[in-house]
């Protein structure tokens, strides 16, 4: 479904014109109704990745590669081409839903008027199918929640809003870009469980960006850990916490102390290197 080959970022210093590669030649391959974790420490080039699948990399910014969606070339694909995969085929959910709501419009607007002006519905159903898909998403209030301004409901209520948002046009692909990061443990894990079962339910591939690989496994069929613009390896999340490859996925696993049944990622390390030694 989504075909990643040797993907370069390069970007050019305004002011002295000097090019920095901030992704060195990354490739990954995306299935049907597939999630892919994208994991690593802040900087790692995973929400860039993003931004070069959707077309909106930094200004003045060079990419290089191939990123193929069904069959077409991303990076290639003409103006109205590219805006209509995006309304039709992509679907981004940001880490601060605050960022993606007009603060002076009730949060109705962003889901009606994105479903009459982009996709043509009238404004009765797009009313009509706006309720319904908050329903999906767990918020039972529906009509004093369209009537809501976004500084009257909580960082979850935000979130729900916008995950109904991008779920709206049927996509083929969402990009989920930290989505729980601005939200308190027990609202990651309700956001987290609603993002799973509207991609389960509806067939629908994700990217899952993040840096706890708690979340990641709990939603993801595979991992790709990432560090310095690099895809270092991609396994499922079993590979990634049994038989990690690099020195830096063991790190990132050893600083998540939850994830191993011993309580503490010193048994974790002794463990592969014991495994290593007998290998």
């Amino acid at each position: 479904m989504l075909t990643i080959e040797d993907l370069v970022l390069t970007v050019t210093d305004p002011d002295t014109g000097q090019e920095t590669e901030i992704l060195h030649g990354n490739s990954l391959t995306l299935g049907a109704g597939e999630a892919l974790g994208l994991v690593g420490e802040s900087g790692s080039g995973k929400s860039m990745t993003l931004k070069c699948i959707l077309g909106i990399e930094p200004s003045g910014a060079r990419v290089d590669g191939r990123i193929e969606l069904d069959g077409t070339d991303l990076l290639t694909a003409g103006g109205e081409q590219l805006r209509r995969i995006r309304a039709e085929d992509l679907a981004l959910i940001a880490q601060n839903p605050h960022g993606a709501l007009n603060p002076v419009l009730p949060v109705g607007r962003y889901l009606i008027e994105g479903m009459s002006d982009a996709r043509g519905m009238s404004r009765a159903d797009a009313e009509r199918k706006a309720a319904e898909l908050l329903r999906e998403v767990g918020i039972d209030d529906t009509d004093r929640v369209l009537r809501s301004y976004p500084h009257q409901l909580s960082g979850g209520m935000l979130q729900r809003v916008v995950i109904a948002g991008a779920i709206s046009g049927n996509p083929k692909l969402l990009l989920a870009d930290e989505p729980t990061t601005a939200l308190d443990v027990t609202t990651q894990a309700e956001v987290v469980a609603i993002l799973d079962e509207m991609r389960r339910e509806r067939g629908l591939s994700m990217i899952f960006v993040t840096h706890d690989l708690d979340l990641a496994a709990a939603v993801c069929d595979r991992l790709a850990v990432m560090k310095d613009g690099e895809i270092l390896e991609i396994g499922t999340p079993e590979d990634i916490r049994d038989r990690p490859q690099t020195e830096y996925t063991r790190n990132l696993m050893a600083a998540r102390p939850m994830l191993y049944p011993d309580g503490h990622p010193a048994a974790f390390l002794a463990d592969v290197d014991t495994k290593e030694a007998d290998a």
